[in-house]
């Protein structure tokens, strides 16, 4: 008889309802374990697991609520013993703080440990810092310690945070990142713990293809991220594989290969302010109540109340996964605390343009390790609020220089908002592209239109007023800064507030309004660079320079005759 193939399985990995489950407290995995015998072997064993930092030291079977075991079976479930393949290989759970993530890791590398059949395989538990490390070996050493048979099995090597097993000399490794650590690996499944830090790493991207660049010869291998949502704006590959995941989940991107679990809140309970309220909390924490204590919660939620915006930010994060979009510093600029309210994502340049009766323009540069930043300020010809949008341009000697904020400024190029340039002079011009077509439809008043830091405005205005450009020099004005700038912060900060001022919800200004930090000197009120330190404020320096033209009360006019630039 014809040998019967068997049908090979249907499945999506995309939750398009997860905003009704993850409210509803069901699981947020879509589909069944694709081999439900793999995924019962699997759950078998890790449920005789013992936790030992847990009262009476109860088996994870005993304790683990569904969510944990829905997704190891997700995970093991997704092997095909006949192929030897895995057909889901790819994993990421957000998950809000104490809720028993880097326990979950350690088990499920137990598990991945022990049933592995290749001989002297490989698995990795990748964590930013040796004390996150530290949290998924010592229970994985606990297991074997307080399991007889597992001692015969497996060899604990404290020292080099390594377990073996005995048969087949499969280890299981866990370590603190860097290049020397990960280069060269060859594992079967890889394990990155807290994500989100690595996000904050320049050569993230290069370290993690080096962890998993083993998985290309190993069908059966699989890669989990873990991480809870990051205490500062999302940034570098934490931010590449959240928006990924978020993608799959919502039915944007079709990856059946990649598993999204995201406990986090639906978007527009979050922008309805809904969140904090305590009945909502086990949305993001499926284990309220287990190893997550509501008192405790309570308690932190009373003194991160108590102790500013920049504390409660850092509580939404860690324990509601909530996503910061600003970072809110206790020095910060009082604008800042109202900037997100007043974003709206379809004010593009050219909607700005097609809405605005008059239109100024900010400019703030420096050196190449500097953002060229620029500020197209408009009027609408309506309502009369100011529109802002914002352009920043780079050469990527800056990235080798500020190397703590490179993932960021990768993102923001990513995203449109920075363009890195390898010419010094590139930047000026393409500036100057925007400025000029402006200028040509009648949008630039014919005198103080451009307004530009007083400091380094040599090689900007030589391009502006250069004979192929057709600008005036009466249109260009040097804005004083320090002191003198103090009357631009204010008005800028009064706007915001009061919703006169509306911006395109751009990342580059978050980021730059994040980082700007507020200096007193004497009785005036200071926002420069050097206070900022490596973090960069240059397109918001641009947007106060545009607002003391835009308190002029400007109107558009024709070309002005040349004059000379005048200093305000």
């Amino acid at each position: 008889m014809p040998e019967v193939k068997r049908a090979a399985p249907e499945w999506t990995t995309a939750c398009p309802d997860w905003t009704r489950r993850v409210l509803a407290g069901e699981s947020l995995i879509p589909c069944a374990p694709l081999f439900p015998d793999e995924a019962e072997s699997a759950l078998s064993q890790l449920s005789e697991l013992r936790l030992v930092d847990v009262v009476g030291t109860p088996k994870m079977g005993e304790v683990c609520r569904p969510w944990i075991m829905d997704f190891v079976a997700s995970v093991f479930g997704a092997y095909d013993p006949e192929l030897g393949r895995r057909l889901i290989n790819e994993f990421f759970l957000l998950i809000s703080k104490k809720n028993g993530k880097s326990t979950t890791a350690a088990g499920i590398m137990m598990t991945a440990l022990i049933r592995n059949w290749r001989e002297s395989a490989e698995f990795l538990i990748l964590a930013p810092t040796i004390e996150v490390a530290n949290n998924s070996f010592f229970p994985a050493r606990d297991m074997v310690r307080k399991d007889a048979e597992l001692s015969d099995l497996l060899h604990v090597q404290e020292h080099y945070r390594t377990i073996t097993h005995r048969q087949t000399g499969a280890q299981l490794k866990v370590v603190s990142a860097d290049n020397e650590t990960v280069g060269g690996k060859k594992a079967t499944g890889v394990l990155v713990d807290e994500l989100w830090q690595f996000g904050r790493r320049a050569d993230a991207e290069n370290m993690l293809r080096e962890a998993t660049g083993g998985l290309a010869a190993r069908p059966e291998g699989f890669t989990i991220y873990l991480s809870t949502q990051a205490d500062v704006a999302p940034a570098g590959v934490f931010r590449q594989k959240l928006l990924y995941a978020r993608g799959v989940r919502d039915g944007k991107i079709a990856d059946q290969r990649f598993l999204p679990v995201l406990y986090e809140f639906p978007p527009d309970m979050v922008k309805d302010g809904a969140v904090p309220k305590r009945r909502f909390w086990q949305v993001t924490n499926p284990n309220l109540g287990a190893s997550v204590d509501p008192e405790f919660l309570d308690r932190e939620y009373q003194k991160a109340q108590h102790a500013g915006a920049e504390s409660l930010a850092g509580f939404y994060a860690k324990h509601l996964n909530i996503e910061i979009g600003l970072a809110l510093q206790s020095d910060r600029w009082t604008g800042a605390d109202f900037w997100q309210a007043r974003g709206d994502k379809v004010l593009t340049l050219e909607a700005l343009i097609e809405r605005c009766e008059v239109v100024v323009i900010g400019i703030d540069g420096g050196g190449l390790d500097d953002l060229l930043g620029l500020a197209v300020l408009g009027r609408d010809r309506e309502t009369r609020k100011w529109l802002h949008w914002g352009k920043a341009w780079a050469h990527p000697i800056v990235l080798e220089r500020r190397k703590e904020i490179a993932p960021k400024l990768r993102d923001l190029a990513e995203a449109g908002d920075l363009t890195f340039v390898e010419r010094p002079g590139d930047d000026v011009a393409e500036l100057a592209d925007i400025v000029v077509d402006l200028n040509e439809r009648g949008l630039l008043p014919g005198k103080d239109a451009i307004g530009v830091d007083a400091a380094g405005i040599g090689d900007i205005v030589d391009e502006l007023l250069s004979p192929a450009r057709g600008l005036a020099s009466e249109q260009i004005v040097a804005i004083s800064q320090g002191w003198k700038l103090m009357a631009a912060i204010k008005t800028t900060e009064r706007k915001v507030a009061g919703g006169e001022l509306v911006h395109g919800a751009q990342d580059l200004m978050a980021f730059c309004v994040g980082n700007a930090k507020v200096e007193p000197k004497g009785n005036a009120m200071l926002i420069t660079k050097q206070a900022s330190g490596s973090a960069k404020i240059d397109p918001l320096m641009a947007l106060f320079d545009a607002v003391s033209l835009m308190a002029m009360n400007p109107e558009a006019s024709e070309r002005y005759v040349s004059g000379t630039v005048r200093v305000l």
